[in-house]
């Protein structure tokens, strides 16, 4: 098997826009066995995974539990894709 060109940068598409970002700047969600939605931190959880990018419009807990609902087939958990901020001026 060839080596990966050390070059190559994954890439994954947000469940909400729909538009490409590099796979390690997005959240992960991944839909378990028992039908739960939760966020996969690791990226390497097993189950059902959709990717959402960091554009504030689409993290919009109105807009983005569509996405995951159509993508996944599952509701999300409460507070599943909130994102923390810790880069505030102080």
């Amino acid at each position: 098997m060839p080596k990966r060109r050390p070059d190559h940068v994954p890439t994954r598409s947000c469940a909400v826009c729909r538009t490409s970002h590099p796979k390690r700047e997005m959240l992960r969600l991944v839909r378990a066995a028992d039908g739960s939605v939760d966020r996969d931190d690791t990226g390497r959880k097993p189950g059902r995974g959709t990717y959402i990018c960091q554009d504030p419009a689409c993290r919009e807990p109105a807009r983005s539990a569509a996405a995951i609902k159509r993508a996944l087939g599952a509701e999300p958990a409460p507070g599943a894709f909130e994102i923390e901020v810790n880069d505030a001026p102080a």
